[in-house]
């Protein structure tokens, strides 16, 4: 016997369509999609450029067995969110954050964000979360700024960032096959123990989104001068840097960042890489966990 063809009016289960649960719309429009299991306090996660919601499976499933509620989304442009022309902007990236803490009314949070996520992150806990959030963590955090000025010398040259928009509007594919092959989790480096599924998993995530989102969301990292959002956080703030980061230099991020937040502590990981939430979870998980409870 054939099967019916899928439509919106057979899929639909208990008044819930499949095709729109788990999404909110922006005031300008944007489809956002979000996870959120478990209950108790909140945490909110914030995930890199150019990946999604997915990339936080470890810290999710750790938290949610500890008796939180976690909850992520996929940053607009990105996964399974609206592939938009326009908004890729850190002011943009808070501003979707705020929308969906405002959606699910969450209160006592803790906020959690990698690289670009921990921009997004501290510039939603500055511009928006007042009354709201209870501690905040950066990860490999982009602030308070990437790119290389006459008052920030250690930064790293535009010319670096350019070549990442070459090689995106050259070969996406590749260059993001190079990226998670290499630098990002330092299986680059001698004698490293190189995972086939985590490079494939982040090309995946990575190849979902949106081609002009993550070329726009280049100069939304690097160019982006978080200090005044680092003053106006005023909840506890651990940040967390390996020091074998080869995406964004500890110099010019973690070690900036902790002088200008009130309540801020700086943990450094030695020989750890960018993306030491995938090779290093078992320990930052637990460092995390014990920062929350404190």
């Amino acid at each position: 016997m054939a099967t019916p063809a899928l439509s919106a009016s057979n899929t639909k289960l208990k008044g819930i369509d499949p095709m729109t649960e788990n999404f909110i719309k922006t005031k300008d429009g944007v489809n956002l999609y979000y996870k959120d299991w478990g209950k108790g306090q909140p945490i909110v996660f914030h995930h890199g450029w150019p990946l999604s919601s997915d990339d936080w499976d470890a810290q999710m499933l750790f938290f949610v067995q500890h008796g939180f509620r976690v909850i992520a989304h996929d940053r607009r442009g990105h996964g399974r969110s609206s592939q938009v022309s326009e908004g890729h902007d850190i002011a943009h990236y808070a501003a979707d954050a705020a929308a969906l803490t405002e959606h699910l009314n969450l209160k006592d949070a803790v906020h959690i964000g990698h690289s670009t996520g921990g921009g997004e992150a501290a510039a939603y806990v500055a511009r928006h979360g007042k009354g709201r959030v209870a501690k905040l963590i950066m990860v490999a955090a982009i602030p308070p700024l990437m790119l290389k000025t006459a008052t920030n010398p250690n930064g790293t040259p535009i010319e670096v960032f350019d070549g990442f928009r070459a090689a995106l509007a050259a070969n996406r594919a590749q260059f993001y096959m190079d990226v998670a092959s290499g630098p990002f989790y330092g299986f680059n480096r001698p004698g490293a123990k190189v995972s086939q599924g985590s490079i494939q998993n982040w090309w995946r995530q990575g190849m979902i989104g949106s081609a002009k989102a993550h070329y726009d969301g280049i100069k939304a990292f690097s160019e982006t001068d978080q200090t005044e959002d680092l003053k106006k956080i005023d909840v506890p703030t651990l940040v967390m840097h390996g020091d074998d980061d080869q995406v964004v230099p500890i110099a010019a991020s973690a070690e900036l960042s902790v002088k200008l937040l009130k309540k801020g502590t700086l943990k450094v990981y030695k020989g750890y890489p960018h993306g030491m939430l995938t090779t290093n979870a078992d320990v930052l998980n637990a460092d995390m966990l014990a920062f929350i409870k404190s």
